[in-house]
């Protein structure tokens, strides 16, 4: 039996601030920010967009191309790093919302920024199993930026989910992970800004995880970059994936529909997502995608998805990415603190 994805869909908040805005207030190039990170705007939630809701609007446009009845969903992993309880799931207001329960396993999944690929990992083997028919992963983040830290300027929300299950609009053809103990980002239980290694989070870190894994996988299926029509990375930024895509092999053209992050910056466990469902958006039936996340700690999940017949059928049935990148609403760096309560007294 054919497993992959049978519906997906995403969600971006409209509003955004741009790299100048933040450059502005803190007295930096915005110049060579941009040209550094790739990155000309980031998304930012409003005041009643978190986590939970941002699953919830992904999770509907996934079940609308799936085209199952919410209650066929065995389980439901949600993999973010700014879940809004700490203790508290955010999959039970999510599976509620959606209709999914009451007979579902849940659960809510952290790696940072590739807790939602861990999700469709664990989906895949309880459908394989036969445990469940469906199961839903979701990748979701409201990000954290600590006030004029080069995070400020990428860090994002938005998230991408996945119903995954039998007569796939992309099959899994084969997954691969890569995984050691590398501490380049963490934020400690009370903190309310993450902490990075700096130029260490580049090449010990992502660059040698998402390499190691994407190779993994080609090696793993015996399938070489002619092979794939397009690549989606982790994009903690816009300059990160363009090189590592360069060192695999592929051209630029097999990346550039997949970099959501020059136009929304980087939602963490959304971000490849995000960046599978812009590629789901526009590939072709027998296109064959590479994608490979990151989550600092340190790992990648890499896959090869496959698209069937069936993309055609269920593509317009939701909103598409560009419909999300395209409705924004600038707004000023003191609206964003206010709504990121950047503000401590």
């Amino acid at each position: 039996m054919d497993v992959g994805i049978t519906g997906y869909g995403c969600y971006v908040p409209m509003l955004r601030i741009s790299v100048e805005e933040i450059a502005k207030v803190w007295g930096q190039d915005a110049a060579s920010f941009k040209s550094g990170l790739v990155v000309n705007e980031k998304s930012v939630p409003d005041q009643d967009e978190d986590t939970i809701t941002i699953s919830v609007e992904a999770g509907r446009n996934a079940l609308l191309r799936a085209g199952i009845k919410p209650k066929d969903i065995g389980a439901l992993f949600i993999g973010s790093e700014s879940h809004p309880y700490a203790v508290k799931p955010s999959g039970t207001v999510v599976a509620e919302a959606l209709g999914l329960g009451p007979e579902l396993m849940v659960a809510d999944f952290e790696f940072a920024c590739k807790a939602g690929t861990a999700a469709i990992q664990t989906c895949y083997g309880l459908v394989k199993a036969g445990e469940i028919k469906y199961g839903m992963a979701i990748g979701a983040d409201t990000s954290q930026g600590r006030p004029g830290d080069a995070l400020e300027f990428t860090a994002a929300a938005g998230g991408g989910a996945f119903v995954i299950g039998p007569n796939p609009v992309a099959k899994l053809e084969g997954m691969y992970s890569y995984t050691t103990d590398t501490p380049d980002f963490w934020r400690r239980e009370g903190e309310d800004y993450p902490t990075h290694g700096a130029r260490f989070t580049g090449k010990p870190a992502y660059f040698k995880h998402v390499l190691a894994a994407s190779r993994g996988l080609m090696q793993k299926l015996s399938l070489e970059v002619k092979d794939f029509d397009w690549i989606v990375l982790h994009m903690p930024n816009g300059k990160f994936p363009m090189a590592a895509s360069k060192i695999l092999g592929f051209p630029s053209e097999k990346l550039a529909d997949s970099l959501v992050v020059k136009r929304m910056g980087n939602c963490y466990s959304g971000s490849s997502p995000l960046g599978l469902c812009a590629l789901l958006d526009i590939a072709k039936p027998g296109q064959r995608i590479l994608m490979t996340s990151y989550g600092s700690g340190a790992g990648s999940d890499s896959f090869s998805w496959v698209i069937t017949d069936r993309i055609n059928e269920v593509r317009n049935k939701a909103k598409k990415t560009e419909d999300y990148l395209n409705r924004k609403k600038n707004i000023d760096y003191g609206t964003y603190v206010r709504l990121r309560k950047k503000l401590k007294w």
